[in-house]
Formats: structure tokens, sequence, C-alpha cells
């Protein structure tokens, strides 16, 4: 779990340094990239959540709790404002040059 929080820390100052680096750059890409990295961590940072939780993450006597808020959630990130493969395909295709995908 110590693994799990260190390599959670690291993300957030990955995005942060990113954040900082491409501050006002309207390049292709920068946009996709960052929703993508943010997006997968927010969704590691769920699961980092109910780990934390163990089995109690797994019941809700009334309401969700912040955590299983959090959890659910971040499933969301991967899915509004387009999904993480057409990121990744936007990614592929305005910045990297590959060739567009067989429609």
């Amino acid at each position: 779990m110590a693994e799990r929080l260190a390599r959670s820390w690291t993300g957030l100052e990955v995005m942060r340094a990113h954040a900082l680096r491409t501050l006002g750059d309207t390049a292709p890409g920068v946009a996709e990239v960052s929703k993508l990295v943010w997006a997968t961590w927010h969704r590691e940072l769920g699961e980092l959540a109910m780990l934390v939780r163990g089995a109690a993450g797994m019941v809700a006597e009334d309401d969700l709790d912040e955590w299983q808020r959090l959890f659910l959630f971040s499933r969301a990130d991967t899915i509004y404002g387009g999904s993480n493969e057409i990121q990744r395909n936007i990614i592929a295709e305005r910045v990297l040059g590959l060739p567009r995908e067989k429609r």
C-alpha cells in the first residue's frame, strides 16, 4: 500500500509539473494529454481509496461516504469529455501524425 501511495503522490507531482510547463500552451495534444493523465490518475486514486477502506468500502449504510463517491465518480472521468480511448486516438493522429483509424 505504501508503494501505491507514493506512486499516487508522484503522479500528482508529475501532473503539476506538466501543467506548469504547458501553461497557456495551445499546441495540439496538450489538452488531450492533460485530460488523459488526469482521468487515469484520478481513477487509480479511487481504487486506492477503496484499498485503504478495505471491506468497509463495499458497504453503504444510508448513503455513500466521500471515498465511495470518489471511487464511483473517478470512473466517470475516463468517459466524460471523451473517453480515454478517444483521447489516445486524438493524440496519435494530431500529435504523432499516425494515420487515422479505419471507420
